[in-house]
Formats: structure tokens, C-alpha cells, sequence
């Protein structure tokens, strides 16, 4: 069962949530891009595991959860 995120624990991360968001969403397409990886190497045979939870989920989990590094760029 997939934890429920609150938006409270996306702002305490970053300075705003859609900054948070734009990390979330390259962050999931790195994760979807690993995970297509995997798909092609188990359709030439390969035994491979494939995550079943949502993309989105996961990249949000790892930004809250401080698994995802970024700079903040400055705003002057």
C-alpha cells in the first residue's frame, strides 16, 4: 500500500510546490527512462523486475524523502 503525500510535505523541500513539481516530473521521466531500459532487456530474454508503482508516486516519494539532489538557482 502507497503512502498518502501532502502537499505540506512537498513546500517543507522546496521554496514552492510547483518548483517541486518540475523536480518531481524530470525526476520521474529519469525513473520511466530506466524502467523502458529494463522493459527492453526482458524482451530479449533477460529475466528483469519491474516496478509496478505509479512513476509519479515514486518521484514524488524521493523528492520528499530527499533521495533527489538539484541546485536552487537564484532569483535576482
Amino acid at each position: 500500500m502507497m503512502r498518502k503525500l501532502s502537499m505540506e510535505q512537498l513546500d517543507k523541500v522546496t521554496r514552492n510546490r510547483y518548483e517541486a513539481v518540475i523536480i518531481a516530473s524530470r525526476h520521474a521521466r529519469h525513473l520511466n527512462y530506466k524502467r523502458l531500459a529494463r522493459l527492453e532487456q526482458r524482451e530479449a530474454g533477460a529475466e528483469v523486475d519491474i516496478e509496478a508503482r505509479k512513476i509519479t508516486m515514486v518521484a514524488l516519494k524521493d523528492v520528499i524523502d530527499g533521495k533527489v539532489k538539484w541546485e536552487k538557482a537564484d532569483i535576482e
